[in-house]
């Protein structure tokens, strides 16, 4: 397959036409402008900031299932990548996984292994299935580097495909909601939802394999989803903001799902 950044001409394309890396499980091509140690980087300033600015939960029951289910998937995900015979793939993650107190219904990951689930989502997913349903899908961004590719499309799109570091120092504002949008972090997507449809299509998909490899029946997936869908209105989760619960992607878990029962041993 080859890699075509959408909605760019044909000069943009055979510019970029190298810059691209292979997305694990789907085997689908992505653009790849930003090195992974740049990116991490960037994002690890990212996430301290909002570690320091929303109080991190510690030492509760749901704080300590939030760590155990968390740890579960990164052995998951580890296990597959053994099994494809590449476990140097994660070998770099750094992983955490945080509470955080706040009563949205709202997760996110950013590159290098970092997710954080708000307070609120446990009304939702309260069962511990449910909630690695929700992990599983916020490990596989990272995993398949969406936080990586959408940088490298708002790079592309915003500034001409400046460099990360060029366009941090240049443009620290405009560099910083591009990040904080790139990573989910509670921001609008704006003009690259279109294409973040596919992402979280894909995070559904590799979440599934890697729920299921950490021993959560991935049917509980469509219960969190449906649950989600019910939520809808005025007060809808800051989650379905980009994630959309409607009734395709539902139907499109389900038809994943006998794919990932091939994985499932319960604990």
């Amino acid at each position: 397959m080859i890699c075509r950044p959408p909605l760019f001409g044909l000069l943009l394309f055979t510019l970029f036409i190298g810059a691209c890396t292979t997305v694990p499980v789907t085997g689908r091509q992505q653009l790849d402008l930003v090195p992974d140690s740049s990116l991490v980087q960037a994002s690890q300033q990212q996430y301290q900031q909002f570690l320091q600015e929303n109080p991190v939960v510690r030492g509760t029951p749901e704080s300590e299932l939030v760590q155990r289910i968390g740890q579960q998937i990164r052995r998951g995900v580890e296990q597959y990548f053994a099994g494809e015979g590449n476990p140097g793939a994660v070998a770099d993650y750094q992983w955490e996984f945080n509470l955080v107190d706040s009563p949205e219904v709202n997760a996110f990951a950013m590159p290098g292994g970092k997710v954080v689930v708000y307070q609120g989502l446990l009304k939702i997913a309260d069962t511990p299935a449910q909630l690695a349903a929700v992990v599983g899908h916020e490990v596989a961004h990272v995993v398949a580097r969406h936080g990586n590719e959408r940088v490298s499309q708002g790079l592309l799109a915003q500034m001409g495909g400046t460099a990360l570091s060029a366009a941090m120092q240049n443009q620290p504002q405009a560099t910083q909601q591009l990040l904080m949008t790139a990573f989910g972090a509670g921001a609008q997507v704006g003009v690259l939802l279109p294409f973040s449809r596919l992402q979280e299509a894909e995070a559904d998909h590799l979440g599934l394999i890697f729920m299921a490899l950490a021993g959560h029946d991935p049917n509980a997936a469509v219960e969190v989803w449906q649950k989600m869908a019910t939520q809808g209105g005025a007060g809808a989760p800051e989650f379905l903001s980009t994630h959309p619960a409607d009734t395709t992607r539902i139907e499109n878990i389900r038809k994943n799902i006998p794919e990932a029962m091939r994985y499932y041993r319960p604990n």
